[in-house]
């Protein structure tokens, strides 16, 4: 009788679960998974004169991916997938060191206006993010203080602005992604044992020494948690490399948008897609394996 009444209450927790989930699992696997399936499977077609993807099934859009064409071997390909990662990196980076102070600011306010002091971190994201780019593309504009600074210091030619440049790329993107380094470090943060702190303290230890030997190991998870949903997106962006680089700092997401618009070739951007995959996985394995090593698996996890 126990059993019995045991396997009903199983059933019906799994029968409440999948009324809760089943709807967005539906929707992920409608409108995400299948999608991205066939996506991947177009850069196994040869692409026809209209750029669209016929049989037979081939390798050639990886080749194109190579850089190999009709006029021989190209770079162009490698130069903009490393250009793509070095970005991403720097805008983590970037984050990274903006994100720690502004987080221990919060953290030693009064305990009712944190949240407040949150919010309005997070606030600017809630605009859409193609505003944002263009704000920050008055800003670097050729009219813009910022501007008129760097001409003075021979940084920047006269009457050309920072943007489009790869330092307005780069600025674009820590902007736009710094809440969501901010988020999880400040979550690290307030679980932080600030008697290891004082211990540091007390034991004449230099801020830094401080700062590196008791505050930075126990907000690892939240900086590694921070560092992929910061880089990953930031590797793949298309809306910032576009309004602020230009083709003076064209990454992977503009390369991918280009060959299903402006010169289609659907085999060859589903390929780019892949080879986008692969690396974002890749990043992922490996953010994996350093957060075992590092005793942070538990806490930073995707």
């Amino acid at each position: 009788m126990a059993r019995t009444a045991a396997q009903g209450e199983a059933r019906a927790r799994n029968f409440r679960l999948w009324l809760t989930a089943g709807p967005g699992l539906f929707w992920i696997v409608l409108f995400l998974l299948i999608p991205s399936l066939v996506l991947l499977g177009i850069g196994f077609f040869t692409s026809n004169d209209y750029g669209s993807p016929v049989l037979p099934l081939t390798l050639t859009p990886f080749s194109q991916v190579a850089g190999n064409s009709l006029l021989g071997w190209d770079d162009g390909n490698i130069v903009i997938i490393l250009r793509s990662l070095e970005q991403a990196g720097i805008a983590t980076v970037v984050s990274a060191l903006l994100s720690y102070p502004i987080v221990f600011f919060i953290m030693t306010r009064e305990a009712s206006l944190r949240p407040l002091l949150l919010l309005l971190i997070i606030l600017p994201s809630w605009t859409n993010q193609v505003v944002r780019t263009y704000a920050w593309l008055e800003l670097l504009g050729p009219n813009a203080p910022l501007t008129a600074v760097a001409h003075a210091l021979g940084i920047v030619p006269p009457d050309l602005g920072i943007a489009p440049g790869a330092f307005a790329v780069t600025t674009g993107l820590a902007y736009n992604y710094l809440p969501y380094m901010i988020v999880p470090l400040y979550a690290s943060a307030e679980r932080l044992d600030w008697t290891l702190v004082e211990a540091g303290r007390d034991l004449y230890a230099s801020g830094a020494r401080l700062f590196w030997h008791t505050v930075f190991p126990q907000t690892l998870p939240g900086l590694l948690s921070g560092v992929i949903f910061v880089a990953i997106p930031a590797f793949g962006d298309y809306v910032v490399p576009q309004l602020l680089g230009g083709d003076k700092a064209l990454m992977i997401g503009s390369l991918i948008a280009n060959q299903f618009t402006e010169t289609p070739d659907w085999p060859y951007g589903a390929a780019l897609t892949i080879i986008m995959l692969v690396f974002t996985g890749a990043g992922l394995v490996g953010f994996r394996i350093l957060t075992r090593k590092l005793g942070g698996a538990g806490e930073a996890t995707i």
